[in-house]
Protein backbone atom coordinates (compact mmCIF):
# COMPACT_ATOMS: atom_id res chain seq x y z
CA UNK A 1 0.00 0.00 0.00
CA UNK A 2 1.20 3.51 -0.88
CA UNK A 3 0.27 7.12 -0.22
CA UNK A 4 0.93 8.70 -3.61
CA UNK A 5 3.70 10.92 -2.21
CA UNK A 6 6.57 10.31 -4.63
CA UNK A 7 10.02 10.06 -3.03
CA UNK A 8 11.96 10.85 -6.18
CA UNK A 9 12.09 10.25 -9.91
CA UNK A 10 14.43 7.32 -10.58
CA UNK A 11 16.00 6.70 -13.96
CA UNK A 12 15.79 3.70 -16.26
CA UNK A 13 19.30 2.33 -16.88
CA UNK A 14 18.45 -0.64 -19.09
CA UNK A 15 15.49 -2.67 -20.35
CA UNK A 16 15.61 -6.39 -21.10
CA UNK A 17 12.83 -8.30 -22.82
CA UNK A 18 12.33 -11.92 -21.74
CA UNK A 19 9.47 -13.60 -23.65
CA UNK A 20 6.32 -11.84 -22.38
CA UNK A 21 8.13 -10.13 -19.50
CA UNK A 22 10.26 -7.01 -19.35
CA UNK A 23 13.04 -6.49 -16.78
CA UNK A 24 13.71 -2.85 -15.86
CA UNK A 25 16.99 -1.86 -14.22
CA UNK A 26 16.82 1.52 -12.46
CA UNK A 27 18.99 3.78 -10.37
CA UNK A 28 17.88 6.03 -7.51
CA UNK A 29 19.37 7.54 -4.36
CA UNK A 30 17.88 4.91 -2.02
CA UNK A 31 18.61 1.83 -4.14
CA UNK A 32 21.21 0.71 -1.58
CA UNK A 33 18.40 0.53 1.02
CA UNK A 34 16.25 -1.80 -1.04
CA UNK A 35 16.04 -5.56 -0.69
CA UNK A 36 14.82 -8.41 -2.87
CA UNK A 37 11.07 -9.08 -2.50
CA UNK A 38 10.34 -5.48 -1.50
CA UNK A 39 7.36 -3.72 -3.10
CA UNK A 40 7.98 -0.43 -4.85
CA UNK A 41 5.63 1.85 -6.79
CA UNK A 42 6.82 2.73 -10.33
CA UNK A 43 4.60 5.38 -11.94
CA UNK A 44 1.89 4.03 -9.66
CA UNK A 45 2.50 0.37 -10.53
CA UNK A 46 3.41 -1.93 -7.64
CA UNK A 47 6.41 -4.03 -8.71
CA UNK A 48 8.66 -6.41 -6.76
CA UNK A 49 12.39 -5.84 -6.47
CA UNK A 50 14.16 -8.95 -7.85
CA UNK A 51 17.83 -7.85 -7.78
CA UNK A 52 19.89 -5.15 -6.07
CA UNK A 53 23.44 -3.86 -6.50
CA UNK A 54 23.90 -1.71 -3.39
CA UNK A 55 27.34 -0.40 -4.37
CA UNK A 56 26.22 0.89 -7.77
CA UNK A 57 22.77 1.89 -6.46
CA UNK A 58 20.99 -0.24 -9.05
CA UNK A 59 17.99 -2.51 -8.75
CA UNK A 60 15.78 -4.55 -11.05
CA UNK A 61 12.02 -5.18 -11.28
CA UNK A 62 9.98 -7.29 -13.70
CA UNK A 63 6.69 -6.42 -15.39
CA UNK A 64 4.51 -9.15 -16.89
CA UNK A 65 2.61 -8.75 -20.15
CA UNK A 66 -0.70 -7.87 -18.46
CA UNK A 67 0.98 -5.00 -16.61
CA UNK A 68 2.59 -3.77 -19.82
CA UNK A 69 -0.78 -3.90 -21.61
CA UNK A 70 -2.63 -1.89 -18.95
CA UNK A 71 -0.02 0.74 -18.04
CA UNK A 72 2.48 3.13 -19.60
CA UNK A 73 5.50 1.04 -18.59
CA UNK A 74 5.81 -0.28 -22.13
CA UNK A 75 6.60 3.27 -23.31
CA UNK A 76 9.64 3.58 -21.03
CA UNK A 77 13.14 3.59 -22.47
CA UNK A 78 16.67 3.99 -21.06
CA UNK A 79 16.91 7.47 -19.56
CA UNK A 80 13.18 7.75 -18.80
CA UNK A 81 12.24 9.16 -15.42
CA UNK A 82 9.99 6.99 -13.21
CA UNK A 83 8.12 8.14 -10.11
CA UNK A 84 9.19 5.99 -7.16
CA UNK A 85 7.61 5.40 -3.76
CA UNK A 86 8.39 2.73 -1.21
CA UNK A 87 5.45 1.08 0.57
CA UNK A 88 3.79 3.11 3.30
CA UNK A 89 4.81 2.78 6.95
CA UNK A 90 1.70 2.17 9.05
CA UNK A 91 3.08 4.27 11.92
CA UNK A 92 3.41 7.41 9.82
CA UNK A 93 1.17 10.19 8.50
CA UNK A 94 -0.91 9.55 5.40
CA UNK A 95 -0.01 12.69 3.47
CA UNK A 96 -1.68 11.70 0.20
CA UNK A 97 -4.47 9.12 0.02
CA UNK A 98 -4.70 5.32 0.04
CA UNK A 99 -3.01 4.04 -3.13
CA UNK A 100 -2.87 0.33 -3.91
CA UNK A 101 -0.43 0.40 -6.80
CA UNK A 102 -2.98 -1.34 -9.02
CA UNK A 103 -3.38 0.78 -12.14
CA UNK A 104 -6.93 0.92 -13.51
CA UNK A 105 -6.21 2.31 -16.97
CA UNK A 106 -4.14 4.84 -18.85
CA UNK A 107 -4.98 8.41 -19.82
CA UNK A 108 -3.52 10.87 -22.31
CA UNK A 109 -2.25 14.36 -21.53
CA UNK A 110 -4.21 16.73 -23.78
CA UNK A 111 -3.25 20.17 -22.47
CA UNK A 112 -0.54 21.84 -20.35
CA UNK A 113 -1.05 25.38 -19.08
CA UNK A 114 1.35 27.51 -17.05
CA UNK A 115 -0.35 29.37 -14.22
CA UNK A 116 1.92 31.96 -12.61
CA UNK A 117 4.58 29.51 -11.43
CA UNK A 118 2.47 26.35 -11.35
CA UNK A 119 0.96 24.18 -14.07
CA UNK A 120 -2.45 22.77 -14.98
CA UNK A 121 -2.40 19.40 -16.74
CA UNK A 122 -5.50 18.08 -18.50
CA UNK A 123 -5.93 14.33 -19.01
CA UNK A 124 -8.50 12.38 -21.02
CA UNK A 125 -9.33 8.72 -20.51
CA UNK A 126 -11.71 6.19 -22.03
CA UNK A 127 -15.05 6.53 -20.25
CA UNK A 128 -17.17 3.45 -19.56
CA UNK A 129 -20.55 4.10 -17.93
CA UNK A 130 -20.66 0.65 -16.32
CA UNK A 131 -17.19 1.05 -14.82
CA UNK A 132 -18.03 4.58 -13.69
CA UNK A 133 -20.92 3.19 -11.65
CA UNK A 134 -18.31 1.05 -9.88
CA UNK A 135 -16.22 4.08 -8.95
CA UNK A 136 -13.85 4.16 -11.93
CA UNK A 137 -14.19 7.91 -12.42
CA UNK A 138 -13.03 11.23 -11.04
CA UNK A 139 -15.05 13.66 -8.91
CA UNK A 140 -14.50 17.35 -8.24
CA UNK A 141 -11.97 17.89 -5.43
CA UNK A 142 -11.59 14.11 -5.08
CA UNK A 143 -8.33 12.15 -5.20
CA UNK A 144 -6.75 10.45 -8.19
CA UNK A 145 -3.33 8.90 -8.74
CA UNK A 146 -1.47 9.95 -11.90
CA UNK A 147 1.74 7.99 -12.50
CA UNK A 148 1.80 7.23 -8.79
CA UNK A 149 1.31 10.85 -7.68
CA UNK A 150 -1.61 11.57 -5.32
CA UNK A 151 -3.44 14.60 -6.72
CA UNK A 152 -6.65 16.58 -6.26
CA UNK A 153 -9.06 16.64 -9.20
CA UNK A 154 -10.41 19.87 -10.69
CA UNK A 155 -12.75 20.35 -13.64
CA UNK A 156 -13.91 16.72 -13.49
CA UNK A 157 -15.89 15.59 -16.53
CA UNK A 158 -17.07 12.20 -17.76
CA UNK A 159 -13.83 11.43 -19.60
CA UNK A 160 -11.39 14.12 -18.48
CA UNK A 161 -10.04 16.06 -15.52
CA UNK A 162 -7.34 18.54 -14.58
CA UNK A 163 -4.74 18.62 -11.83
CA UNK A 164 -2.67 21.53 -10.56
CA UNK A 165 1.05 20.87 -10.15
CA UNK A 166 3.20 23.03 -7.87
CA UNK A 167 6.91 23.61 -8.65
CA UNK A 168 8.12 21.08 -6.06
CA UNK A 169 6.01 18.25 -7.53
CA UNK A 170 7.03 19.28 -11.04
CA UNK A 171 10.72 19.10 -10.16
CA UNK A 172 10.77 15.76 -8.27
CA UNK A 173 8.44 13.73 -10.53
CA UNK A 174 8.18 12.82 -14.20
CA UNK A 175 5.63 15.62 -14.77
CA UNK A 176 8.58 17.70 -15.95
CA UNK A 177 8.82 15.42 -19.01
CA UNK A 178 5.12 15.46 -19.95
CA UNK A 179 4.00 16.72 -23.33
CA UNK A 180 0.65 16.71 -25.10
CA UNK A 181 0.15 13.06 -26.04
CA UNK A 182 2.04 11.58 -23.07
CA UNK A 183 0.41 8.41 -21.69
CA UNK A 184 0.00 8.20 -17.91
CA UNK A 185 -1.23 5.60 -15.43
CA UNK A 186 -4.46 6.21 -13.51
CA UNK A 187 -5.62 4.66 -10.26
CA UNK A 188 -9.03 5.83 -9.12
CA UNK A 189 -9.83 6.26 -5.42
CA UNK A 190 -10.35 2.87 -3.72
CA UNK A 191 -12.80 4.37 -1.21
CA UNK A 192 -14.97 5.62 -4.08
CA UNK A 193 -14.94 2.12 -5.57
CA UNK A 194 -16.13 0.53 -2.31
CA UNK A 195 -18.87 3.13 -1.82
CA UNK A 196 -20.08 2.66 -5.40
CA UNK A 197 -20.13 -1.11 -4.95
CA UNK A 198 -22.09 -0.92 -1.71
CA UNK A 199 -24.61 1.46 -3.26
CA UNK A 200 -25.09 -0.93 -6.18
CA UNK A 201 -25.89 -3.77 -3.75
CA UNK A 202 -28.36 -1.50 -1.92
CA UNK A 203 -30.16 -0.59 -5.12
CA UNK A 204 -30.26 -4.23 -6.25
CA UNK A 205 -31.62 -5.50 -2.94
Amino acid sequence: MFSGIVEEAGKIVSIEKDKGNVHFTLTCSFANELKVDQSLSHNGVCLTVVWVDKEKKLYKVTAIQETLDKTNLGYLKPGSLVNLERSMLMNGRLDGHIVQGHVDQTATCTKIEEADGSWYFTFEYEFDKGKAKQGYMTVEKGSVTVDGVSLTVVNAKDNSFQVAIIPYTYEVTDFQTFKVGTKVNLEFDIIGKYVSRLLAFDQAG
